[in-house]
């Protein structure tokens, strides 16, 4: 990607997969994207993730470097009249704590970005990793974590895993006919097998209503992917 507006590196993405009527997304969908499925199955996935060196246009801002996101997501595809079929995700809401990184994604790409308190723990040994990330919303605080073994292995090829993590753009609503698309580039990562894992989060509370079954409902899948360094491309508006 040449000129990419955002560079950085996303590590230990930890990804939480709930199968869903794809009902519940309709309100959230873009223009011109359809629902991308596995098996027959709609998925919609909350992932944590640590940001790394991050640089906007190059550049590097104090403060602004390291941070830890939230974000629950679903699954999309855009049919290119060029390129044929670009495999994309929708955010329904992303959280961080940096105040600057909401306000240039909200206004450059009409993302759904929102500023939270936000705390991350990564424990390491030999055998494990730990990892756990969560915010205070509202005065309350939700988390997610999971234990998994410290080995990556790689993706393979047609599974679950190689679905959630292989989706190369974003599509967020511009207007009723306009959607925002950007590519974002990254090589394909391992993932670690995960062996236990933990949800305190009050889905209605943190993400509205209609999430709300979410408190009740057994993730399908839950995913710990090393992550590598990403490129973030310029967006550009697609009609219908």
């Amino acid at each position: 990607m040449q000129n990419p507006f955002l560079t950085a590196e996303w590590r230990r993405l930890l990804m939480f997969n709930y199968a869903v009527d794809p009902a519940v997304l309709v309100p959230y969908m873009p223009a011109g994207v359809e629902l991308d499925l596995w098996n027959d199955t709609c998925y919609v996935s909350l992932v944590g993730f640590r940001f790394v060196n991050t640089k906007v246009l190059g550049m590097g801002f104090p403060g602004h470097r390291h941070f830890p996101e939230i974000n629950l997501r679903f699954y999309v595809r855009y049919q290119d009249p060029e390129l044929g079929w670009k495999r994309g995700v929708v955010f329904v809401r992303e959280l961080v704590p940096v105040p600057t990184i909401t306000w240039v994604a909200n206004t450059l790409y009409r993302e759904r970005y929102k500023t939270v308190p936000m705390q991350y723990q990564w424990n390491e040994t030999p055998e494990q990793l730990q990892v756990q990330y969560s915010w205070t919303q509202k005065g309350r605080q939700h988390q997610f974590s999971a234990t998994a073994q410290a080995q990556g292995v790689d993706l393979v090829p047609g599974s679950e895993a190689e679905f959630i993590t292989e989706h190369y753009w974003g599509y967020a609503r511009w207007d009723a006919q306009q959607t925002m698309e950007y590519a974002v580039e990254h090589p394909r990562w391992q993932t670690y097998a995960v062996q236990t894992f933990d949800c305190g989060i009050d889905f209605g509370d943190a993400y509205g209503a209609e999430f709300a079954f979410l408190n009740s409902l057994e993730p399908k899948s839950v995913f710990l992917a090393e992550g590598s360094e990403i490129a973030v491309g310029k967006g550009s508006l697609l009609k219908k």
